[in-house]
């Protein structure tokens, strides 16, 4: 039990309960786009995923961890088997998996290949982050760049002879991106001279694959102040040659290399471009326009970045689950006879308590994730332009949900999976703090909890006049009406509609409380997130008891009875244990309490 693949990290039977009963993911194949697969089709990429992750993913987790990349001989030096891992993922199709035939993809919907990624992150999220970065920079410049660049740069990126980065951050602006200074210095080809460096760049700097295709966010000479004068770069570590080849270094600077306390295996670095004021970059679309257009990678990052902290949640339940089955220590309550043998300790009531907790958490962030994969199946490929614009505006409010609840509540479960196995759940012996050390780092990718807290009630909540909001209630609300039907779930449906009631009123009341003044409007903007992603996820998982109720009611049988049941005893818990924070949470955000807004900071 001591390895990290003596176990399956994910569960197959909640991943098709997820996509095939819950998603009604096949019914996707009645759109053109998806017309050559059916529900076998998915299911198979499916097994494939699994197996490579196993296979080349999850096989080298512990060891990627302990052996970090270092400096050697002037060079990163890096695992071999992320490399070769990487290369399994893209020859097998992954890459490229949702986009079109003529493109080189499957035309996957989107659904179906967040499930596949989530089996990799959940076997080895920092090698699955080389993948998840590179990806993600191709569809930017799938999007906004030219025929070109996406010849010269997208293409080998989608085959993993180049792979890719995001350079956002700088060393005195980590968030701030208002504040950045890397310039970029117009060239009479068209070209630019980029100057400036960049911290925290996730795959910055490794001899994994021939070429690293940075897109880097600098302010072209004379831009405007602010987020509104950034512009986004294309700016290869090497230049590329006419002909498709690698040319000579690009003088982008590896200054070192920063040792996270997760995600070990994916190196971490201190970029400078420039210092030989010889770094070229090409310019994405338009100038001034890069944030815009970064943002549109990152909100399906954020996706990514969600379902990897739900994995994470779940491989820690499944290993902590097994563990408990097979560790015997202790008595029950009464049992006073030493003699007697020790009972297994999930057999503790304190010890279920821990192992429901993070299932309700795991599987219920799984279940938001997928769902808003599956709303952007709608906005690609929704047969009707209403039906598009509505998942579009459904997505945007969940997407601070979706990135940040299960980084928050994800890594509970990873405490509690530790706690589970006592002593041994803080050595290296065992997977699950190295599981906790990496969902750690979740709450700061992609915008940190705090950004993300911002972005939901300083402008997602208003948005439209607050018809984004109002629409996600109503979604709430419909399938609560639709859930009171089934007696299995009814007085949680009843709970759901109350909830909605509760948050609508508390949001209204805090918005008049802060009479105008923005930083008390927000001051409790965190408190606000969690509150709501609470609620999303009671949601959730009145979704799935519905559809679990109506299985047994089938007649659901053995191992199927089992699985049924223990959704309907998940969805129980989620209500009864953890819908009540409504309670504390809702006073203080309607009443837009001022404490963080107005506090002496000299008080601290």
């Amino acid at each position: 039990m001591s390895s990290s693949s003596t176990l399956p990290s994910v569960s197959r039977r909640d991943l098709d309960f997820q996509l095939f009963e819950v998603l009604d993911t096949a019914s996707l194949t009645s759109r053109p786009v998806h017309a050559d697969h059916d529900a076998a089709s998915f299911a198979a990429v499916l097994d494939v995923a699994q197996q490579l992750a196993a296979d080349k993913f999850q096989t080298h987790y512990r060891e990627s961890d302990l052996d970090e990349p270092r400096l050697q001989d002037g060079k990163v030096r890096v695992l071999p088997q992320v490399g070769d891992a990487l290369r399994a993922f893209a020859e097998a199709g992954f890459m490229n998996a949702d986009r079109p035939f003529d493109e080189g993809g499957q035309q996957l919907p989107y659904t179906v290949l967040q499930a596949s990624l989530a089996c990799f992150q959940a076997a080895n999220i920092g090698t699955s982050s080389y993948n998840f970065l590179t990806m993600s920079g191709a569809g930017v410049i799938r999007e906004f760049g030219t025929q070109q660049q996406r010849d010269t740069y997208m293409k080998p990126m989608l085959e993993a002879r180049f792979l890719g980065t995001m350079c956002l951050s700088e060393p005195h602006a980590g968030s701030g991106l208002a504040d950045l200074r890397t310039r970029a210095t117009p060239q009479p080809d068209g070209s630019y001279r980029l100057k400036g460096t960049k911290m925290w760049i996730s795959a910055g700097e490794h001899e994994l694959s021939e070429n690293i295709v940075h897109l880097v966010l600098a302010r072209i000479d004379g831009a405007p102040a602010g987020t509104r004068g950034i512009s986004l770069f294309i700016v290869p570590r090497r230049h590329v040659n006419p002909d498709g080849t690698v040319g000579d270094p690009n003088d982008v600077t590896l200054v070192g290399l920063n040792h996270k306390m997760g995600y070990r295996g994916t190196v971490n670095t201190l970029l400078n471009f420039g210092e030989h004021d010889a770094c070229v970059g090409h310019l994405i679309g338009e100038p001034h326009r890069g944030l815009s257009y970064m943002f549109h990678m990152m909100n399906e990052a954020r996706i990514s970045v969600g379902t990897g902290a739900a994995m994470l949640g779940v491989a820690g339940y499944l290993y902590s689950l097994d563990y408990a089955r097979s560790r015997p220590q202790g008595r029950l309550p009464g049992a006073k006879d030493p003699s007697t043998p020790p009972v297994s300790i999930i057999e503790h009531a304190d010890v279920r308590r821990m192992l429901l907790a993070q299932k309700a958490y795991a599987e219920g962030a799984l279940a938001l994730c997928l769902y808003a994969a599956r709303l952007v199946d709608d906005v690609r490929s929704g047969p009707d332009a209403a039906g598009r614009t509505r998942a579009a505006q459904l997505l945007e409010i969940l997407t601070p949900l979706v990135k940040s609840w299960p980084s928050e509540f994800c890594l509970e479960a990873n405490k509690l999976a530790m706690q589970v196995l006592g002593g041994y759940g803080y050595t290296r012996d065992y997977p699950v703090e190295q599981y906790y050390r990496d969902n750690r780092l979740n709450l700061i990718h992609e915008g940190t909890h705090g950004i993300q807290a911002m972005d939901l009630l300083g402008r997602k909540v208003r948005q439209d006049g607050g018809a984004l909001f109002a629409l996600l209630l109503e979604a709430m609300r419909a399938d609560a009406r639709q859930a009171q039907a089934t007696p299995a779930t009814a007085r949680y449906a009843d709970a759901l509609l109350q909830a909605a009631d509760r948050v609508e009123e508390a949001t209204r009341a805090l918005q008049a409380a802060a009479g105008g003044d923005e930083r008390v409007a927000t001051a409790n903007a965190t408190l606000y997130l969690d509150m709501l992603g609470h609620v999303a996820i009671a949601w959730m998982w009145l979704r799935q008891a519905r559809v679990a109720a109506h299985a047994i009611e089938r007649g659901a049988r053995g191992d199927e009875l089992a699985f049924y049941r223990g959704k309907l005893t998940a969805c129980g818990y989620f209500y009864r244990y953890e819908l009540g924070r409504l309670d504390h949470w809702l006073p203080v955000i309607a009443s837009a309490d001022p404490l963080f807004a107005q506090l002496d900071v000299a008080t601290l």
